[in-house]
């Protein structure tokens, strides 16, 4: 990846996506549950997925019945979710950002964005919100947290922040915290969590962490310092040949207009 790449975030996954397509976690089929009793969500609504990314919520909501548009500005990350989800005729693939969606006015019934809100530009992202949803639509904004619950996911958050690329500058937290979100929303939102997990192998854990874009990739400086350590962590806290990543899945929702 070239230095104007990984500054780009429309750009920073083009060579990650395999990884994650298969190592990145989904979101908990219980948060559709939470957009249907906090959001009035329908399988009737249509839904506009910003930042859908490889189509990981998207395909919770398509299942849902819903209508979806996957708006995603990279090429290869949303060429693998048009694969991933070509049995679904409520998919519609746009090449498109949260501060341009390219959907017309007053056309989405919800506007919802997993794991992506940190990568937009904030206050153009709500104007385009605010435009292309209907009176009354609601926003959420959804984000996997791994937590720091065990030996192994403290180790490992160090490990982060001893070799990647940059991890402390494009850390989610910074974006969700209460006073960005009271800004974006306008104060008048609320918050769930969720657990989620994954157990990895040594081979998956390799995978999730070459899913970060802030992950120094074969080649790069730290890589081959990173991933010996990364075994060393593997093999100290390993148990039956695996270790888990466990998360809370954060939701915050609220009108715009």
């Amino acid at each position: 990846m070239s230095a104007d790449t990984h500054r780009d975030p429309t750009r920073r996954f083009s060579d990650r996506v395999a990884h994650y397509v298969r190592y990145r976690p989904g979101y908990p089929p219980a948060l559709i549950d939470i957009f249907r009793r906090e959001l009035g969500l329908e399988p009737s609504h249509t839904v506009a997925d910003v930042g859908s990314g490889t189509g990981k919520l998207s395909e919770l909501l398509l299942r849902n019945g819903n209508p979806v548009f996957g708006i995603e500005p990279n090429r290869k990350m949303r060429e693998a979710a048009e694969a991933a989800l070509r049995d679904f005729p409520g998919f519609h693939s746009i090449d498109g950002s949260a501060e341009a969606t390219g959907l017309a006015a007053d056309s989405v019934d919800h506007v919802v964005a997993a794991q992506a809100f940190h990568w937009f530009r904030a206050d153009e992202a709500r104007t385009e919100f605010v435009r292309i949803g209907k009176p009354g639509s609601w926003t959420a904004l959804v984000w996997n947290r791994r937590l720091e619950s065990s030996p192994f996911l403290r180790a490992y958050e160090s490990l982060l922040h001893r070799f990647s690329l940059d991890y402390a500058a494009v850390d989610h937290r910074k974006k969700s915290d209460p006073d960005t979100l009271r800004g974006f929303f306008g104060g008048g939102h609320r918050r769930a969590t969720l657990p989620n997990a994954q157990s990895l192998d040594w081979t998956a854990l390799q995978g999730r962490v070459l899913s970060s874009s802030y992950a120094p990739m074969p080649g790069q400086p730290n890589h081959d310092a990173m991933f010996r350590e990364l075994r060393g962590i593997f093999d100290a806290h390993q148990h039956d040949g695996g270790v888990t990543f466990e998360y809370e899945t954060e939701i915050y929702w609220g009108r715009l207009a």
